[in-house]
Formats: structure tokens, C-alpha cells, sequence
């Protein structure tokens, strides 16, 4: 994974941490609008495509339930 670039920004930081975060999980959408808050903020936008994020090949496997005891 890529190490996200360091800022004095509070919020910018915190937008870079949210991007990396929605790459990672593959949603364009999302990492389009963080990108749009970025620009607002005069941030140059990472050059790292939703495309290069993670697939998982399978689900996940499911919670099991906890039994509770009836009295």
C-alpha cells in the first residue's frame, strides 16, 4: 500500500487518509468527491487510480451468533 503524503493540514490530511481508505475498496465515486474537496483546498490530487485498488475474491465469512441462555 502507499504511504499517504505527510501535510500541516489537519483536513487535508484527513481527506488523504479517507481517499486511500475508498481506493482501497474500490469505490471511484467516492474517491472522485474527496478529490473535488481536495482541489478546494488547493491539494493536488494523488495520481494512484481506483483501478489499482484490492478486489476481495471472496465474502466474508459470516458473525456467528452468540446463544443466550433462557432461564
Amino acid at each position: 500500500m502507499s504511504e499517504t503524503p505527510q501535510t500541516q493540514d489537519p483536513m487535508v490530511a484527513a481527506l488523504l487518509r479517507e481517499r486511500a481508505g475508498y481506493v482501497t475498496r474500490g469505490m471511484s465515486d467516492r474517491v472522485a468527491q474527496v478529490d473535488e474537496q481536495l482541489a478546494l483546498r488547493g491539494h493536488t490530487v494523488p495520481d494512484e487510480t481506483p483501478d489499482e485498488a484490492v478486489s476481495r475474491e471472496t465474502a466474508p465469512k459470516a458473525r456467528r451468533q452468540r446463544r443466550t441462555e433462557q432461564a
